[in-house]
């Protein structure tokens, strides 16, 4: 049972989940009406497959940074309790098994774009970005808004444009989402010499670009209603969620300690779930 519940650390299942969610919505929202629940069932799949291979990927790489770092040094490997060759087999079983099922049971656009997507995270994001600029999250951003994008072409076998508004808010909502946590966990991002905003411009400049960012993303949660994606329910939670988001920002700004970080960093995790599943209320119940 040990070694079952550390290979599913292995996976980030609490990160996976979170990016299953939007995917699901994704799909959800693709269609006025019901998809069929046999394909969304092998897109999750195939998608939280992938997923969970390039989150092993990450842990792989980083297994060295991990062990130094409070908030990883519990992690599988680091604490010997799975080799890093097992944990490389690990995901590439799990990367070729999410793939096959995609191609087999989705279609081959959302296999190339989850694997695209695996490929940026597991390794530009983890490999170059992460210790080449302090914009890293900003740029690697992308490979972690394209859940909701994998979903809504798992049904229509195509990009459109409303699905790249849902990957243009969780574009948005990544930096401010993270820094926070960056934030409160900067000694350790210092010790490792991850160039992690707090670390190279300051713990202030960081709380500023967390505000613009928060107004960013209030601002790009609005185009679902302006394009007529979505309706007025939609709208007023979009604007509430933005404005208690808002609070906690300028609440941060404010705090000489940062004992405000890691409660922004939660909020914005509760913000995600509930603006996407506001976005699935109003397209089939209002």
């Amino acid at each position: 049972m040990n070694t079952l519940k550390n290979y599913y650390e292995l996976c980030k299942p609490n990160v996976v989940l979170m990016m299953l969610i939007t995917a699901l919505v994704g799909s959800l929202l693709a269609s006025k009406t019901l998809p069929p629940l046999s394909l969304i069932a092998f897109a999750m799949l195939g998608i939280a497959l992938c997923a969970s291979s390039a989150a092993a990927i990450n842990q792989i790489i980083d297994r060295k940074v991990d062990a130094n770092m409070n908030r990883t040094e519990n992690r599988p490997i680091p604490q010997g309790d799975v080799s890093p060759v097992n944990a490389s087999i690990f995901a590439l079983v799990l990367g070729i098994l999410g793939a096959l099922i995609l191609v087999v049971y989705v279609n081959t656009l959302t296999a190339i774009l989850t694997l695209a997507s695996l490929i940026g995270y597991a390794f530009i994001y983890t490999v170059y970005l992460k210790r080449a600029t302090p914009q890293n999250i900003v740029i690697g951003g992308l490979a972690g808004a394209a859940p909701p994008l994998l979903g809504w072409t798992a049904v229509t076998n195509s990009v459109d444009p409303n699905a790249l508004l849902l990957v243009l808010i969780i574009f948005a909502w990544t930096p401010p989402h993270f820094w926070a946590l960056a934030i409160h966990r900067r000694e350790d991002y210092a010790k490792e010499n991850i160039p992690m905003l707090p670390v190279t411009h300051g713990v202030k400049f960081t709380k500023l670009q967390i505000i613009l960012y928060t107004i960013i993303l209030i601002l790009v949660s609005l185009l679902p209603f302006i394009v007529l994606m979505s309706g007025v329910f939609y709208l007023i939670s979009a604007l509430v969620l933005g404005a208690i988001f808002m609070l906690y920002s300028i609440r941060l700004y404010r705090d000489k300690n940062n004992e405000n970080a890691f409660p922004t960093f939660v909020y914005s995790i509760y913000y995600i779930f509930l603006i996407f599943a506001a976005l699935l209320i109003d397209h089939y119940l209002i």
